[in-house]
């Protein structure tokens, strides 16, 4: 069962956005299945794979109307070592985790199961109680509404490691020219201090505005943090320590020319306490 549950994860991470809330739905699926009769269950693997999708689709239908805040981030997972784990390899990067915040829970199942999870139409609608042709039309919805944005679940290319390294250098040195550089013109700062937690700015736009902003969090708060790079979500990420806690977690989405389009920083301790990485 344990095994089960490794294998179930990115189903219910992928349509959640959130590891506390995907273990809370293969605990659910999981808790009902010991306790029930399932003499009918074929084959136990699918049978409750379907049964934490849609598991999952319920709990996301609910966490969409109890939302906080004009800033929500997904909670972000260590994917270093995915090559080698399939429950990791398949989490879907986190440019792709927030595009899907546009989509109701079923369009994002759908859309999880097809581009993630390689299913096919037959399979979805045996997995959503549904026909071939409305899964072929929930998929064509997201797509539109995603405005035909790439379905990677793969790291992006390019030195990822060399922007960060010039990222940390240029903030360390406060030589916000330095740092300019590395953003797009257009480059948007989002951040996700959950419900408690007070920050400077949940949203900026611009090169010269949020190198600005970078460089004064630095010097108002993180002189005197470990910064460790990271991958989460199999992106480009940096992980911010006061000691052996972790305060902060950055996520880059990078440009195939290396130029940085977007900083997701996460500060609520909540969606933190599941990256376990040893400060290095």
């Amino acid at each position: 069962m344990k095994n089960y549950q490794r294998v179930l994860f990115p189903y219910a991470y992928n349509i959640l956005g959130s590891a506390d809330d995907a273990k809370d739905a293969i605990q659910d699926v999981m808790s009902a299945f010991l306790t029930a009769n399932h003499e009918h269950v074929g084959n136990e693997k699918n049978y409750l794979i379907r049964s934490v999708i849609n598991r999952a689709i319920t709990i996301k239908n609910k966490k969409k109307k109890l939302r906080y805040g004009d800033v929500w981030l997904p909670e972000p997972v260590a994917t270093e070592g995915a090559d080698t784990q399939a429950d990791l390899k398949d989490i879907v990067s986190y440019s792709l985790l927030i595009l899907l915040e546009q989509l109701t829970a079923k369009e994002r199942a759908v859309f999880i199961l097809k581009e993630a999870f390689s299913y096919s139409h037959e399979d979805i609608s045996g997995v959503l109680s549904t026909t071939v042709e409305t899964s072929r039309k929930i998929l064509s919805r997201a797509k539109e509404k995603l405005k035909q944005q790439p379905a990677s679940t793969r790291p992006k290319t390019g030195s990822s490691s060399e922007v960060l390294h010039h990222y940390i250098a240029a903030i360390r040195a406060r030589n916000i020219e330095q740092l300019e550089a590395l953003l797009s013109q257009d480059i948007a700062f989002h951040a996700d201090g959950g419900a408690n937690m007070n920050i400077v700015a949940k949203y900026l736009s611009g090169a010269h505005e949020v190198s600005g902003l970078l460089l004064y969090i630095y010097d108002k708060y993180q002189t005197g943090f470990f910064i460790i790079p990271a991958e989460i979500n199999h992106e480009p990420s940096l992980l911010f320590y006061s000691g052996s806690t972790l305060v902060s977690c950055q996520v880059f989405d990078l440009s195939p020319e290396g130029k940085i389009l977007r900083i997701n920083t996460i500060i609520d301790p909540e969606k933190l306490k599941n990256i376990q990485l040893p400060v290095r």
